[in-house]
Parts: structure tokens; C-alpha cells; sequence
């Protein structure tokens, strides 16, 4: 018997931009039949059929051994999702074909799988049954279950009542202790805690140990290393590499934009999730009073401004920037009410923070700023892992105690103070 869990075979799958849906309102209807003869004089019907197309996935093939662990990384619109919901049988291939030997557990979506009228009682039920499950076996990870979503209260209540993060808890929990031999997940995890979050990657973790498949679509390096030794890039619908996650990583990594590509950066902002409290407006990189359009010089401080509203007057609302190295390696974080006492509260109205880094902090390599917000020690306001700012540093070349050109003092470029006192005469 074959040892392959997911076979994919020159999978492609074309998007037709623009496209409506297939069937019509009464109002679109009339409305058309108005506006046709005029169109059809002006020329625009002819416009309107010419479609693009957007080829999502291009000739994707590859194969997942049972047992694997398997990261899934790319920037956003690389396919990553496509890919998933193919693997998962939400959507069909343009071409190719998708093989899965063995039960599919997917977290794809927030409420994907469910039924926002039943209650997430009724729900755990209707999955098991959707996997193939027999009600017994379901009754016998249902304790489980809600212990580990953490519900309980809430587990007669209709889904659709459930926030975004209750969502995700539950769907998780069925995903995972519902015994599939495949498990696929999305980077829906984001939406949760960091404590769930880290609650979840432990219980991949498991899941994987136990000789059960995963696939993890996540733009979190640090889960991806953790949890898969193998890693796939897509990239524009395509595998740039396919190897060790080690590789993957720092080879993605070191392709990311720099922070001088603006119009990249400010296309990330604007497809950030609505929420209900923060929103992100821009974000500035200087150094020495202007804007940085190249690499960061390490013999001079440079400054991060963020632009942002409060929706609402909240209190533990923190606009916070971590710093990585270029294996997505958190060297340290940075609030905005780092000195302020307490758990300060802000209302509502458009803030801009600044946070200004010292020079001679960094030795020269890439490392990545990210920014996020959150409500302290409930959700975030930013998906994890944040906005990420790739960064190139370079020496500025003038003498520099903490670096002197020494390339193994490792990636931080600090002046820590010494004292050296001789306390004893030595007589030869």
C-alpha cells in the first residue's frame, strides 16, 4: 500500500476577474434591460466582455507522505488559500488533479463548516458526521472537545451569535479531535489569542506525532519551523521551492520587499480585516529626518511612525513593533505605553506613534519590523503575525566599538558598559 497522504498533479485554477454571480436580482434585471440598448451605443458592452483571468494556481504538482508535517508560505495572493480549498473539495481545478487518501479534517475559514443556526453543540454532531464519524465515536471526544475550545457556557448557543475568535476555537477543537488522518489549516489561527494560538500549534504538534498528516498554511516563520520540517513556497501561483523549512524560510524571507516599496506596503495595509476598535491608517520608516528608500544605516537611530484610529474609547489597547531577525527570530518587542503607569486608556480619534531606535543597535544583516495592536490580554486588532517590514542594515563604515568589522558577534550591535578595576597587585 502507498504511503502517500496528498498527491497533487499539475493543478492549476483560473479566476475570472470581475465576473458576476450566475443568477440575478429582479432589480439587476430591469435595470440591465434600461441600460443595454445604451451601452450597446457607447460601446461599453463590448468592454465589459473583455474579461482578465487570473490563473491563482499554474501547473502545481507535489506529494505529502503520511506522517508529514508540511508548511504552506507565500505572500498574499500567492495561492496558498486556492490551494487548500482545493485539497479540502470546496472548489474544483481548472486542470489537474488533487488525490487525498484518507479523512480530511480543514480550518479554512472563520465558520466554514458550520451552520450559524445550530448551536455549537448540534454543530460538533454535523461535522463528525460530515468526516464519516459514527455518533458514539463522537460522544467520545466530546468532553474533549469543548474543554479544549473553552465554550462551555456558550455551547447551546446558535454559532452565529459567536464571536470571530469562539468561531475559530470551536472549529478547531472539531478539526483536531475529530480524528481525521489529514489535517489542513489555514492562517484563520490568527485570529485567536496568542495563548490559544499557542495552545493549537501544540496540538499539531500532536496530531503529527501521532502519524497523522498536516498541512499549515501560515505566515508565522517561527509556527512553520516549529511545527513542519518541510516547507513549500508559492509564489504568483507557482512552487518556487519545495525543500527543508530551514531553506524555505530564509530564501523567502531574504525575497521579501524593503521597506522603500511603499505601494507594497500600503496594499497590505488596506486588505487588513476590519475590526471593530483599531484601525491602521500608514506607516512611516525614517532616518536622519528623512524618509528611508534603502538600507538602514546602523550609525544612526532611524524612527517607525504609525498612523492609526480608535474606533471606540478602549482601555489596553497597545500599538506595539517586533523586531525579528531574517529567520522570523523575535529579538525584542516594543509598546507604545511602555512608560506610562498602568493600563492606560485612549478615545476615540487618529493617533500617530513614534518610536525611534538608537543607533548602533544592529549589526548589519536583514532583520524584519513588524506592527501589530492589541487589546492587552484579550485580542488582537492586527492578525498575527503583524505588518512586516523587511529591513536591510548596513555598516556605516566609521568606527564602531560594538562591531568592528567582526562578522561573529551575532546580529545585535549594542555598546554594552563594562567597568574594569585591577583589585589585587600580582608579583611575579
Amino acid at each position: 500500500m502507498s504511503d502517500i497522504a496528498i498527491r497533487a498533479e499539475h493543478i492549476s485554477k483560473r479566476y475570472r476577474l470581475g465576473e458576476r454571480a450566475p443568477y440575478k436580482s429582479l432589480r439587476e434585471v430591469v435595470a440591465r434591460a434600461v441600460t443595454n440598448p445604451l451601452n450597446r451605443l457607447t460601446g461599453k458592452n463590448k468592454a465589459a466582455n473583455k474579461k482578465e483571468f487570473l490563473w491563482a494556481l499554474d501547473d502545481v504538482s507535489f506529494e505529502i507522505r503520511q506522517g508529514e508535517a508540511v508548511g504552506i508560505i507565500g505572500r498574499n495572493g500567492a495561492g496558498k488559500s486556492t490551494l487548500l480549498k482545493i485539497l479540502s473539495r470546496i472548489t474544483k481545478p481548472t486542470k489537474g488533479k488533487a488525490e487525498i487518501y484518507g479523512r480530511v479534517g480543514s480550518l479554512l475559514e472563520v465558520g466554514t463548516g458550520f451552520h450559524p443556526e445550530l448551536t455549537g453543540r448540534e454543530n460538533i454532531f454535523l461535522n463528525g458526521a460530515i468526516l464519516g464519524m459514527k455518533r458514539n465515536e463522537i460522544a467520545r471526544k466530546f468532553d474533549e472537545i469543548v474543554a479544549f475550545a473553552e465554550i462551555e457556557k456558550f455551547l447551546d448557543t446558535p454559532v452565529k451569535r459567536y464571536s470571530s475568535g469562539m468561531y475559530v476555537r470551536l472549529a478547531f477543537a472539531v478539526a483536531a479531535h475529530l480524528e481525521p488522518e489529514i489535517l489542513l489549516v489555514d492562517e484563520v489561527l490568527a485570529v485567536g489569542d496568542a495563548a490559544f494560538q499557542k495552545k493549537c500549534l501544540g496540538k499539531m504538534g500532536e496530531v503529527a506525532e501521532e502519524g497523522r498528516t498536516v498541512l499549515f498554511v501560515s505566515h508565522n516563520m517561527t509556527a512553520i519551523q516549529r511545527l513542519c520540517h518541510r516547507t513549500i513556497h508559492l509564489g504568483n501561483g507557482l512552487i518556487v521551492l519545495d525543500s527543508i523549512s530551514d531553506r524555505v524560510i530564509k530564501e523567502y524571507l531574504n525575497s521579501l520587499p524593503l521597506a522603500n516599496e511603499k505601494d507594497e506596503l500600503e496594499k497590505i495595509i488596506s486588505t487588513l480585516p476590519k475590526d471593530s476598535t483599531f484601525q491602521l491608517e500608514d506607516i512611516h520608516l525614517f532616518q536622519d529626518k528623512k524618509p528611508i528608500l534603502g538600507p538602514i544605516l546602523n550609525g544612526l537611530p532611524f524612527e517607525v511612525e504609525i498612523q492609526y484610529q480608535v474606533l471606540q474609547r478602549t482601555t489596553g489597547l497597545r500599538v506595539y513593533i517586533d523586531l525579528c531577525d531574517s529567520e522570523d527570530l523575535l529579538l525584542f518587542r516594543t509598546f507604545h505605553d511602555e512608560q506610562a503607569d498602568g493600563i492606560p486608556t485612549m478615545n476615540r480619534g487618529r493617533y500617530i506613534s513614534h518610536a525611534t531606535f538608537p543607533s548602533d543597535i544592529l549589526a548589519p544583516t536583514r532583520y524584519i519590523i513588524c506592527i501589530n495592536a492589541g487589546i492587552y490580554n484579550i485580542r488582537d486588532c492586527i492578525p498575527t503575525p503583524g505588518v512586516r517590514i523587511p529591513i536591510s542594515v548596513e555598516w556605516t563604515g566609521n568606527y564602531n566599538r560594538a562591531y568592528m568589522g567582526d562578522t561573529i558577534r551575532g546580529k545585535l550591535a549594542y555598546v554594552i558598559p563594562w567597568t574594569t578595576l585591577e583589585i589585587k597587585n600580582v608579583t611575579t
